[in-house]
């Protein structure tokens, strides 16, 4: 069977099968008004209201400063995951096989992409969780049947693992079709809060609550919303592979994730100042007896679990292979997603999430900083013929200037206290310390 027959039928595969080989031209349509909608359905989940809501109710925030402190993070973290998706929209190629040219290809297999298949496994997880309780209270509400959480959250796992299966398009269609009902999820969570008095409290209360606001503690939730998102660096181009130009995904990823994670900043910062919890599906349904405002808000929990879990699985997948190749597409998703199944019934991945998403931060930070300024200030935003080469030839194992500023970077990271925002310290001085090590060889 000829290239051109294969290539054929798996445009026509129902299960996506593009691995670490380009995809061809004629399949990158994407345009940066389909991605801004793909990010901004991503970015209102379950998952993502965390670090919001944890400024409030462990930093002590107001609602204001909880979320003008993790905007700031979060956008400058998009700002280069953004940029990171220019190799993937100019050269059709996923993100952890681009990072061969930055680390080495080993470095990249074993260091880089387990590193992203943890942190995608994390976030599969905490997403169904927070799924999971919500379908969970609804259950019983509506029926007065108690049901168990792991046999639930499993079922919830085994689908979306299912679903990251056809892959981009799938992401695509599911965001189509949900995207109207997450808006209006949305706009009813907010309408509850903003007209209903909860404990006491009417907007205008949550709005003046005072808080510590101190600048330490904005920066260090600043620099958590950092850790959280910086990680996308090292898999945007897996996104990015299919889009009509590099400015339809640059622009398309930036304002998405922009605009998706203030809306997502606003309900998860309200809803802890509110009611002193960190999820507004799960509140915001309790402050209602609508049947129909009950609906809509489950409804909209339901769709954004299932979108950004599909990403999560879909990229984490992609890091999955590029460490173990012969898997192939198939199999390295199918891998991922029973272990992502099995972390879903873990509910202390959640309720120890500031723990968590500091040890990830750990080891993201620094390999983020490295992958971001070589790909910016070395490489100039783009992969010279030379490093495609390397990649087609296999020729560069090892970045060892790369790898020292990694593991240094760990070092500083874990020793850094909270109120000197260990993420954003440590992604400045891993940067400083490459560049450093790279331009006195050159010299």
């Amino acid at each position: 069977m000829g290239e051109a027959q294969v290539k054929s039928i798996e445009r026509k595969s129902i299960v996506e099968r593009f691995g670490l080989e380009s995809v061809p031209k004629d399949l990158r349509t994407t345009s940066s008004l389909e991605y801004t909608m793909i990010q901004i359905a991503i970015a209102v989940n379950a998952g993502n209201f965390l670090v919001p809501a944890l400024a409030v109710l462990e930093g002590g925030l107001s609602f204001f400063y909880a979320v003008l402190s993790t905007v700031i993070g979060a956008s400058l973290a998009f700002l280069f995951v953004s940029f990171l998706a220019l190799p993937g929209a100019k050269y059709g190629i996923p993100g952890q096989y681009a990072i061969r040219s930055i680390l080495g290809m080993n470095g990249a297999r074993f260091i880089a992409s387990p590193v992203r298949t943890v942190t995608s496994l994390y976030w599969f997880a905490v997403q169904t969780i927070g799924g999971t309780y919500l379908l969970k209270e609804m259950i019983e509400r509506a029926f007065s049947v108690y049901i168990s959480f792991v046999p639930l959250a499993l079922s919830m796992a085994t689908i979306m693992a299912v679903l990251a299966l056809i892959g981009f398009e799938a992401v695509k269609k599911v965001t189509k079709y949900f995207l109207p009902i997450l808006f209006l999820g949305g706009v009813v969570m907010l309408y509850i809060f903003f007209t209903t008095d909860a404990k006491g409290m009417t907007f205008q209360d949550v709005w003046s609550k005072e808080g510590t606001n101190q600048v330490s503690t904005m920066l260090f939730f600043a620099s958590l919303a950092f850790v959280q998102y910086i990680s996308g660096v090292s898999s945007s181009s897996d996104i990015g592979r299919y889009a009509k130009s590099t400015n339809h995904a640059f622009y398309g990823l930036l304002t998405g994730n922009i605009i998706g994670f203030t809306l997502t900043a606003v309900l998860g910062a309200y809803t802890a100042t509110l009611a002193a919890s960190w999820n507004p599906y799960v509140i915001s349904s309790q402050l209602t007896d609508s049947t129909l405002l009950i609906l809509i808000i489950f409804l909209a929990a339901m769709c954004s679990m299932i979108i950004i879990n599909l990403a999560n699985a879909y990229t984490g997948g992609y890091s999955l292979l590029n460490s173990v190749p012969r898997l192939g597409r198939v199999k390295s998703a199918v891998l991922f997603g029973l272990t992502a199944i099995i972390l879903s019934s873990l509910p202390a991945l959640v309720d120890d999430a500031k723990t968590f998403i500091s040890f990830l931060g750990a080891l993201v930070i620094p390999l983020s900083a490295v992958i971001v300024i070589d790909f910016l200030v070395v490489k100039k935003r783009k992969l010279s013929s030379a490093d495609m080469e390397k990649l087609a030839n296999q020729s560069y194992r090892y970045n060892k200037k790369a790898l020292l500023s990694v593991v240094l970077g760990l070092i500083v990271y874990l020793l850094l206290p909270e109120n000197l925002s260990p993420g954003f310290m440590a992604f400045i001085l891993v940067s400083v310390m490459y560049l450093g090590l790279v331009y006195k060889r050159r010299k």
